[in-house]
């Protein structure tokens, strides 16, 4: 291939993108605002008339502020790229370090640094304009400056030694350097799920034992019936940040833990904290959690063997708008081959999207249904209505933009299938 006809392509993938993001956008604001009259009959007697209109009008400020966003996305990415804004950071910075494993840490840090900065103004109004408009945010200036503090340390001190080790592996270990590195990447993310829980959430957020008796009393019990080894109940101080509440499960292995969000625990009855876990154990004990990671583990290593391919490809660097050193180590070039690499993948993939959803929809039906098993499915229909009306979530989404983004189904289609598991046997398939 040519490096211009690659250009073209990556352009052509680019507009594709970027018409299909705004026409499902498009569609999503008109659905929604056509239905914010009135709350859908099934929910009629559950939601007010003003949530209902509160979670349109989020909705569709969130959809026009995400359309913003990618015009802002694509313009930094054609800068990056066909503009020659990767080329000028790597010129500049081979001025000043030279060539060698400085040089490529350099680069990758300061194109990491210059995203940040560009993506700042973007999370600061999300945050503290969007979310605090409709009543969401309860972070402070202090903790959203100090969240970011501690996040770009955080990824220095756990990615700057990956990077480092990939970069060497591309360097040292030949034409099948992409095998290790992702033998490598693998046993990283495994690692990361043993730490997340008590490692790393620990510095963003306070994690407090249960201390409801009876409500430990009551998931205890769910535990036992499904059949459940946590190594604790905990509360997540979760209002400091915002209004959202939820349920999680973290973990691996001996490193597993149950964590609600304390405006979980506020807004839901007991029987009803203990359907929406039943769901969330749902998604352990029929093995999602684990064909998820199967998926990303398989898809990470078809992605990194055609990184290997693309970086002894002259046109992968031309026609993205770099022109590779051109120096008897030509491993001086791996550290932008993964830049572009990083840049252009999301474009080229993008249409393949759906696929993710509809897996992950699959998985949350069936998790709904584990849960109508172990609990009342009432329960876990009353504890959903709400967390869509405390969420502000649509309950008239656009289908096909639903079915394009939305990793869970509509909250009609979703609750009329579990109100229908009541009705019919359930079998489950591990």
């Amino acid at each position: 291939m040519s490096s211009f006809a690659f250009s073209v392509l990556f352009i052509v993938f680019l507009a594709i993108s970027l018409s299909v993001r705004f026409w499902l956008g498009s569609r999503q604001i008109r659905h929604v605002i056509q239905h914010r009259s009135a709350v859908p009959p099934e929910f009629a007697e559950k939601i007010h008339l003003s949530a209902h209109q509160k979670a349109a009008d989020y909705t569709v400020a969130k959809t026009k502020f995400g359309l913003f966003g990618l015009l802002i996305n694509a313009v930094v990415l054609i800068g990056f790229t066909l503009l020659g804004g990767l080329q000028w950071l790597s010129g500049t910075l081979y001025g000043w370090t030279g060539s060698g494993m400085l040089y490529q840490m350099s680069l990758v840090v300061a194109f990491v640094l210059i995203s940040g900065v560009i993506d700042l103004p973007i999370a600061y109004y999300k945050q503290f304009v969007l979310e605090a408009r409709y009543g969401f945010n309860k972070m402070t200036h202090k903790l959203f400056f100090a969240d970011l503090l501690k996040s770009t340390l955080l990824g220095a001190a756990i990615g700057l030694p990956l990077i480092w080790v990939i970069l060497l592996l591309m360097e040292k270990s030949g034409d099948i350097w992409w095998f290790y590195a992702w033998l490598v990447w693998s046993g990283f993310q495994l690692l990361m799920l043993i730490l997340f829980p008590t490692v790393i959430a620990p510095l963003f957020n306070k994690f407090t034992p249960l201390t409801d008796d009876s409500l430990r009393a009551r998931i205890e019990g769910l535990m036992q019936r499904v059949g459940f080894a946590s190594k604790g109940l905990f509360v997540m101080d979760g209002s400091k940040r915002s209004a959202h509440g939820n349920a999680y499960f973290s973990g691996f292995g001996a490193s597993k833990r149950i964590v609600f969000f304390d405006t979980l625990l506020a807004r839901l009855a007991p029987h009803e904290i203990e359907a929406v876990l039943a769901h969330e154990l749902g998604h352990f004990k029929l093995k999602h959690i684990v064909k998820r990671i199967v998926v990303i583990f398989a898809v990470s290593l078809v992605f990194l063997a055609l990184l290997g391919y693309l970086k002894e490809q002259l046109w992968f660097f031309t026609g993205l708008g770099v022109i590779p050193l051109l120096l008897s180590d030509l491993s001086n070039n791996n550290a932008m081959a993964l830049i572009l690499f990083m840049l252009a993948l999301p474009i080229f993939t993008f249409m393949l999207s759906p696929l993710s959803s509809i897996t992950s929809r699959k998985h949350e039906f069936e998790a709904d249904a584990f849960a109508a098993k172990y609990t009342n499915a009432d329960d876990l229909v009353a504890a959903l209505v709400k967390l869509y009306e405390d969420n502000a979530s649509t309950l008239t989404p656009d289908p096909l933009h639903s079915a394009f983004y939305d990793s869970h189904p509509p909250a009609s289609v979703r609750i009329n299938k579990l109100l229908a598991t009541k009705l019919e046997p359930v079998t489950f398939h591990g």
